[in-house]
């Protein structure tokens, strides 16, 4: 995945963000927290996960897969980008 370099800081930033919420829940059942907000902590986690997923999905398919993203002209680059969209749509 050398083309992750480019945002490379960005994605780490996100890892951090979501190791800190699991360490978050982990804190939480170890503190005896009431359900609720662990079960919110980790909604939040999952979301955390669920937009680092989607944000490296695009960018392999935008790399690996399209011929020219900036200018989408053929079939397949046109039908990546609506993978893309359904992708984003279902991990919301």
């Amino acid at each position: 995945m050398a083309h992750l370099q480019q945002d490379m800081k960005k994605i780490i930033t996100r890892i951090r963000k979501i190791k800190g919420q699991l360490e978050a829940v982990e804190r939480a059942i170890e503190e005896g927290k009431d359900c609720y907000s662990v079960l919110q902590t980790l909604s939040a986690c999952r979301g955390g996960m669920n937009g680092l997923m989607g944000s490296l999905m695009e960018d392999h398919i935008k790399e690996h897969i399209m011929t020219n993203p900036q200018n989408p002209k053929t079939s397949q680059d046109k039908s990546a980008l609506e993978l893309i969209t359904l992708m984003k749509t279902y991990w919301k």
